[in-house]
């Protein structure tokens, strides 16, 4: 390298953006996914020994740091790191590659480690052409994608790599990141007097959904546009985070009384049957930053505690909305997020489903009772103990139903679920009054028997 070039690559450091600034090198520096690089964990053991010799493919959203683990891991290894993006290098590059590793390998004794990032834009043929040099060693792979490699990279390449998973970064991370830009002097701002205002770190954090390039370069762009004052201070309050990041705040502690309230509104008005308050408590959340799954998860709850059997398919649509969002993600996951709330919210609500709890108490009070011996296994005990002797199929009787008991003797009559008379469960209330008459009649008859044979 000449004088210019070095020259050139200095002046590009000091005037790259701040996130590749701050880009960590080294996994004491790293911030988030103890889950897979904690101490101890696999992957970091591997990383620290230079170890790494099966393929990986890091899966997560932007900003969690699959691009910085696969710097990091070039900086541990003795290996040759190559590095292409799959949206710009196709399988001419591929090949070079390949060439230049099997002549590393054949004089040098060398490995090579290949990343390649967004290995999802290539399509099946490119990753096909990869494939033999993967199986074969010849190629360590590292991938990184924001897809699900499950469904956007080839089933045979999923098989010959480890699959690691990588989370949005939570608050405290974030916190970390922020604590760690504004006190390093070489890579940050250690060097400025910067005030940060406690609501425009809060609304950075919330707005930058989990990804720390996000956050660094809505921090940068408030630190560049703000003119210092008074001793050179830069002060970034909540208006100039709000200009920053191309949102506005929306007023919502994730972790206090206007997080509580939002979800309550939001579960109260599906609950209440109101499509339109639930779609207005929905957006202020999703806008505020919450995470998704937690509203997804709600809706999952509320569908079998306050719809139940009056609509079964409000679970079987909620339960879809879930699996949806994690194939798509956001923006466009919000669609089946709204079409699970105004589906449960329409519906016709049922809360029967809270019987369960009246079973519990029972057993709760009384103690267990004793299974009735018809109703016992008879596969093992039958002509020994009589086990399961006068049990009665109801596929032998017409309507497929007999009246017989099916609770310990002490419990015989209780009626612990009360089916509603709303949407499909009143079909099911006309069904279980019927069964219910009939198996009285039959309980009730049995039980004059025993005392005319008394």
């Amino acid at each position: 390298m000449d004088l210019f070039s070095h020259a050139m690559n200095e002046r590009m450091k000091d005037e790259a953006p701040l996130a590749a600034r701050m880009r960590p090198n080294s996994l004491d520096r790293f911030v988030g996914q103890e889950h897979i690089i904690g101490p101890g964990k696999l992957l970091r053991r591997a990383i620290e020994a230079d170890r790494l010799f099966s393929s990986i493919i890091f899966f997560g959203p932007p900003g969690t740091g699959k691009t910085t683990l696969a710097q990091i891991i070039a900086s541990h290894t003795q290996a040759h790191f190559e590095t292409i993006s799959a949206v710009l290098a196709g399988v001419a590059e591929l090949r070079r590659v390949i060439g230049e590793a099997e002549e590393r390998r054949k004089l040098y004794h060398k490995r090579t480690i290949l990343f390649i990032d967004e290995v999802h834009r290539w399509n099946k043929a490119q990753q096909d052409a990869l494939l033999p040099h993967v199986e074969s060693g010849m190629i360590t792979l590292i991938g990184a994608t924001t897809e699900n490699p499950y469904f956007e990279v080839i089933r045979a390449l999923v098989s010959r790599s480890r699959i690691f998973e990588l989370q949005p970064l939570t608050e405290m991370h974030l916190d970390k990141i922020i604590d760690q830009t504004l006190n390093d002097k070489e890579r940050g701002y250690g060097n400025r007097n910067i005030q940060l205002d406690q609501d425009a770190r809060e609304h950075f954090k919330r707005l930058c959904g989990g990804d720390a390039r996000n956050l660094l370069n809505a921090l940068e762009l408030a630190v560049l546009t703000t003119l210092p004052g008074e001793n050179d201070l830069i002060h970034i309050d909540l208006g100039v985070a709000e200009e920053s990041i191309q949102k506005r705040a929306v007023i919502y502690d994730k972790n206090g009384d206007a997080h509580y309230d939002t979800i309550s509104a939001f579960i109260k008005s599906v609950r209440g049957s109101d499509p339109d308050a639930a779609l207005y408590w929905l957006a202020k959340m999703l806008a505020a930053g919450e995470d998704p799954r937690f509203i997804l998860r709600r809706l999952i709850i509320l569908s079998g505690e306050d719809i139940g059997l009056a609509d079964p398919m409000g679970l079987v649509v909620a339960n879809a909305a879930a699996q949806a969002f994690e194939y798509i993600g956001l923006p466009e996951g919000i669609y089946p997020i709204a079409e699970a709330t105004l589906y449960l919210a329409t519906a016709p609500k049922s809360n029967s489903t809270s019987a369960y709890y009246a079973a519990l108490q029972s057993i709760q009070e009384k103690g267990v009772g004793p299974v009735p011996v018809h109703l016992m296994d008879s596969s093992r005990d039958a002509k020994g103990l009589g086990h399961g002797k006068g049990y009665q199929y109801p596929h032998n009787f017409p309507d497929h139903f007999v009246g017989q008991l099916y609770l310990p003797a002490r419990e015989a009559g209780t009626q612990f679920y009360k089916p509603s008379t709303q949407g499909y469960e009143a079909m099911v209330y006309e069904r279980l009054e019927r069964w219910r008459k009939q198996q009285a009649e039959t309980l009730g008859a049995a039980d004059a028997n025993k005392d005319v044979q008394k």
